[in-house]
């Protein structure tokens, strides 16, 4: 060593440095033990046993099948399971928690939160926390967040009240009248879980506030307020008060979080009701907003708004990435959010300034009584828009003659327009749609090279808004009922008319399949994808039911029921459904693809490469390309050259080469794969899992599989 020259020395440094480094990003990524791969959530691996030379040879390594999942298309799994010493921790489709023995997908314990119950809501994950022999699973299910031991499922009393956290108390609001729940975990930091919430979308929405639990005793912490009050920065941006009237707001998505920094980042939904807000005038801070929050305290350290004053139900719908870019030279730690109306913002992680500038643009203003739209919106300069974002006639299905007349008749008197189009009571095109381009699935991002990996779904909704008069006289129960059934958003799945649609039951005729008292039950308990009502008083459930059970008789109205209904102003804008514009055979109307996986240079924001995501067989067989299908799950991406990816509605679980695009290996799963991958290492191998549980809003069959893949021996 004493015969090198001061420049070698300094340059052995610098290689054992980049070496250390490297080592470091390697171990980092090896394993799956946080939803999404890591705290940045890339759901990323630094794993490349399997690769693009022998991705072809991998075969089944084992099936778990859960075993309760619902006939038709009304269950689905949506986890993305957690990997740690060598365990896997997933859940069901009536989200019971469940370890596995990853290698082989043997049950080592089960844990039943519902006990036999009816379960509701859907689940994307848990959290796994530890400090010497304490190992803890956390996870939500109905209004609850649990504590399980990880070793053997039992719960941990200590935590909460013998075990769980009502995740509807700390609102400020009545928690027996609220509904709340989680779909997606929350995140540790340095003892603490930071915990989002799933919410109502109607007028009588919870407030979606942010809170950190201390993961021992299961306290609140700290709580960020959403919806700002009195005396907090944003609070001018609303109407006086509205943090006790006004809901949603909410992190729904998920969060990841720098550790390094102390910095948690969020993205937050739209204000409640989504669709219009006459009693919400304003920019509505932290609607639609990404959140840099100081991890152990809870306060904001920057904000930057995506969607001011939301009209559409643009939700930012996954969690932001934490990425590591090249600029200009210098490498730059920033933080990417992908959005429904297909684009990517992409910012400085410490002081929020855009990497890529971002220009306010004029919208147009909506028609709607009391309406007040904001002027402007913020579109980035880059990366390009990785959906479509306008329609036209030009854009109508091409893929028949007769699916482009059934199309343009049935558009028929609607507006189209661009993604801020607001919709009117004439109708509207809404096109990405509340379903694209980006969904909950989110992005994975491969750190080596700074590509992004997002899905997207290209599929247009047909959108009409109503005017409902509150002070209208309500000669009968059932016509206060419908009210009722209206305020309360049972039209955004059942449709105005309770038809409903190929995803969601109709509703007519509902007294040849049910009893008053079953109704009366779901309404107060919820099932499955529907939500439990429990704003609701048991006057408005009588009136309800006596709507849905199609009852004429003039029974006299109560006043006190009449007068909550009024509300505040004594008119409201309801919304007739989330109405895909599908034609006659049930494709989407617009023109191919439906569904894409696109391949992002976030170094450079440029798109790499585009290709159809999903395929139609009957479609394939009378000549037309690959359309891609909707898709609802992520990406995984590989050190091995490989995008692993479900999501699809044909069912097939593919991987593709991460370079060019190319499909390079399919698999046909037992039930769809609507959920994002793991990738993990068990005994000296290399693994592929993935929940397969159909159903869901694709509408295909139900199922209760997670399937694991390895290279043959």
């Amino acid at each position: 060593m004493k015969h090198l020259s001061t420049s070698g020395l300094i340059l052995l440094i610098l290689f054992a440095a980049l070496i250390l480094s490297c080592k470091q990003r390697e171990q980092s990524y090896s394993t799956w033990s946080v939803y999404r791969g890591d705290p940045g959530n890339s759901a990323y691996s630094s794993l490349d046993q399997i690769n693009t030379v022998n991705v072809n040879q991998l075969e089944v390594a084992w099936t778990y099948h859960t075993g309760d999942a619902d006939d038709g298309n009304r269950s689905t799994i949506q986890c993305n399971p957690i990997i740690v010493n060598g365990t896997m921790y997933v859940t069901s489709t009536k989200l019971k928690l469940i370890a596995l023995e990853a290698a082989t997908g043997k049950e080592l314990w089960k844990f039943d939160p519902f006990e036999g119950a009816e379960a509701t809501g859907v689940n994307r994950g848990v959290t796994y926390w530890e400090e010497s022999n304490d190992k803890r699973i956390f996870f939500t299910a109905g209004p609850y967040l649990y504590a399980i031991n990880a070793d053997d499922g039992k719960i941990i009393a200590s935590f909460g009240s013998n075990g769980k956290v009502d995740l509807r108390e700390g609102l400020g609001r009545d928690p027996a009248k609220l509904a709340v729940s989680a779909t997606t975990p929350g995140i540790i930091y340095e003892g603490l879980l930071i915990q989002g919430s799933a919410l109502g979308e109607g007028y009588d929405s919870a407030p979606g506030f942010i809170r950190a639990y201390d993961v021992r005793s299961g306290k609140i912490v700290w709580t960020f307020h959403t919806i700002p009050q009195p005396g907090e920065f944003g609070y001018d941006t609303w109407p006086p008060n509205a943090y006790k009237e006004i809901g949603g707001t909410n992190n729904w998505a998920g969060m990841s979080v720098d550790e390094k920094r102390g910095i948690v980042y969020a993205g937050t939904g739209s204000p409640a009701f989504d669709f219009y807000g006459g009693n919400r005038k304003g920019k509505n801070l932290f609607g639609n907003c990404l959140l840099a929050i100081e991890a152990a305290t809870g306060k904001l350290k920057w904000h930057y708004q995506l969607v001011h004053h939301d009209l559409w139900d643009y939700d930012l719908p996954a969690p932001p990435n934490l990425i590591t870019i090249k600029r200009d030279g210098k490498t730059v730690d920033a933080v990417a959010q992908v959005t429904k109306m297909g684009m990517v913002f992409v910012f400085d992680r410490d002081t929020g300034e855009p990497i890529f500038p971002i220009e306010e643009r004029p919208v147009p203003a909506s028609s709607l009584l009391g309406e007040e739209t904001w002027p402007t919106q913020p579109f980035p300069t880059r990366p390009p828009p990785f959906s479509r974002q306008t329609f036209s006639e030009s854009d109508i299905t091409d893929i028949s003659a007769e699916s482009n007349a059934f199309i343009k008749e049935k558009i028929k008197g609607a507006k189209a327009g661009n993604i801020f189009t607001p919709q009117g009571t004439d109708g509207l095109v809404q096109f990405p749609g509340t379903r694209g381009g980006a969904e909950w699935g989110g992005a994975s991002f491969d750190p080596e090279h700074g590509i992004m990996y997002v899905n997207a779904n290209e599929i247009p909704l047909l959108v009409k808004m109503k005017l409902l008069d509150l002070n209208a006289e309500a000669v009968e129960l059932a016509a206060l009922g419908q009210r009722v059934y209206t305020l309360n958003n049972c039209t955004m799945c059942h449709g105005a008319n309770r038809a409903g649609t190929n995803v969601y039951p109709s509703l007519k005729d509902l007294s040849t399949r049910s009893t008053e008292e079953q109704v009366a039950t779901l309404l107060k308990a919820g099932k499955g994808q529907m939500p439990a009502f429990p704003n609701l008083s048991s006057k408005e459930v009588d009136a309800l039911i006596a709507f849905l059970f199609d009852k004429k008789s003039s029974k006299p109205i109560d006043q006190e029921l009449e007068t909550k209904a009024s509300g505040a102003t004594n008119y409201r804008y309801v919304h007739d459904g989330w109405n895909v514009l599908f034609d006659q055979a049930g494709y989407p109307g617009v023109k191919p693809p439906w569904g894409t996986l696109n391949a992002i240079d976030l170094n450079k924001g440029e798109i790499l490469w585009k290709v159809p995501l999903g395929e139609y067989p009957e479609l394939i067989a009378k000549g037309i390309p690959p359309t891609g299908t909707q898709n609802l799950g992520g990406s995984a991406v590989t050190a091995g050259g490989l995008v692993f990816i479900g999501a699809t509605k044909d069912e097939n679980f593919r991987a593709f080469d991460k370079a060019s695009g190319k499909i390079l290996w399919t698999y046909k799963l037992p039930f769809g794969g609507f959920a994002t991958p793991s990738v993990f290492e068990a005994a000296g191998k290399q693994y592929v899992v993935i929940a397969a549980g159909g159903g869901g809003r694709v509408g295909s069959p139900s199922g209760d599989a997670y399937v694991a893949f390895t290279l043959k021996e």
